[in-house]
């Protein structure tokens, strides 16, 4: 075999930066793929947990103080008796499915303190009422007074992302469930690290309107890994390419 000439021995050479480059991009996009892949795994199984908790019949007692888990009991379904405390509603701004397909309706959620005789206050989500009824008054059929029952699936407190506007209690302004910061906004005291979407049975032909939980979550995930796969495969295309045409296209001649 011949011995290597200078010129190949630069090329090589020439090619050890890119090529460490491109194995540490290599390698993150390999680790994003894969890590899509086990997100979709998880995903997959809180669907499977959703939809049986879903349909549990009957509901459960809600946990006993102590004993709370917002992750382990959400999406528990579970049945309370209690007393609205309408005085101390809290409406979060949201959007809900209109009665026309492909337009949602603007409007509120309605979140009320259940007051209970054998545990404490908890937060309910009544269901959706559009903007024009706002004003408690505008919809008096809704305000459920004396002891009640309500049917539901427990939620945890929803996370405020970057492009939700921070809540402003003073006006009354919320645009999350932050069961936290609503409770101490009235004064609750200590109350369940979650609240109960009411089903549809709460107010049954009147707003509110319950039954807004959807359970059909996204699941995108194998798509995503496709994504950072094919983008590794160019990845090691474009390096490849760029490789032989470095060891194998002659030189520039002198003096060009």
């Amino acid at each position: 075999m011949g011995a290597t000439s200078p010129l190949q021995q630069r090329s090589w050479r020439g090619l050890i930066a890119p090529g460490l480059a491109s194995l540490i991009c290599l390698a993150i996009l390999l680790g994003l793929g894969i890590w899509q892949i086990e997100r979709k795994g998880e995903k997959e199984a809180l669907i499977a947990r959703i939809v049986e908790r879903a349909h549990e019949e009957p509901p459960g007692a809600l946990p006993a103080p102590g004993t709370w888990d917002a992750k382990a009991d959400e999406f528990r379904r579970v049945r309370v008796t209690g007393t609205f405390q309408n005085d101390k509603e809290t409406l979060v701004h949201g959007l809900a499915p209109g009665d026309t397909p492909g337009r949602a309706l603007q409007g509120y959620y309605v979140i009320t303190p259940l007051a209970r005789r054998d545990g404490p206050t908890i937060l309910v989500n009544r269901g959706f009422i559009p903007t024009e009824l706002r004003n408690p008054a505008d919809r008096r059929a809704g305000q459920i007074s004396g002891e009640t029952t309500v049917t539901g699936m427990l939620r945890a407190s929803e996370p405020r992302t970057m492009f939700v506007p921070a809540p402003d209690p003073a006006r009354g302004e919320w645009f999350n469930r932050d069961i936290a910061g609503i409770a101490a906004a009235h004064g609750l005291g200590e109350v369940p690290p979650y609240l109960i979407e009411a089903d549809a049975t709460a107010n049954p032909g009147g707003w509110p309107r319950g039954g807004q939980l959807r359970v059909d979550l996204p699941n995108n995930h194998l798509q995503y890994a496709f994504t950072w796969f094919g983008i590794a495969a160019c990845l090691v295309g474009v390096f490849a390419v760029f490789a032989w045409r470095r060891l194998h296209e002659p030189a520039g001649e002198p003096g060009n």
